[in-house]
């Protein structure tokens, strides 16, 4: 199948299955963030596509505005002691952050892809 014949897919919802941006079957990931080499049902490469680090940005800064705002609603409020701020809210940083990490650099490689920006570099596997 040439270019023209997969259908147009929504960069939003293959991104947050994980799913190949061109085909919607395949998957994006070989492991938790490392993007296959190729596509294993239509074959688009992917092993040259580097998200960079808008995935991470998008992140500090949603959950960033999260956090702070409750951990300042929950200090004013009830006023905890710091071991019990460290204790919530460390590993709700942490947790966010790893899991909206996937999805989020999911979606960045799908708009690559929709924007023609996924380009095939020397090397990459021929589709």
């Amino acid at each position: 199948m040439n270019e023209a014949e997969y259908p147009s897919l929504s960069p939003f919802k293959t991104g947050i299955a994980g799913r190949c941006p061109r085909c919607g079957q395949g998957r994006l990931y070989d492991g938790f963030l490392e993007v296959a080499v190729a596509c294993d049902r239509c074959g688009l490469g992917l092993k040259s596509e580097d998200a960079g680090d808008g995935p991470a940005v998008f992140i500090v800064m949603i959950l960033g505005l999260v956090i702070v705002g409750l951990a300042l609603w929950i200090e004013m409020a009830y006023r905890p002691p710091m071991w019990l701020h460290m204790a919530l809210w460390i590993p709700l940083t942490v947790g966010g952050a790893l899991g909206m990490l996937r999805p989020f650099k999911g979606v960045m490689i799908a708009l690559h892809y929709k924007h023609g920006l996924l380009a095939p570099r020397p090397g990459d596997r021929p589709e």
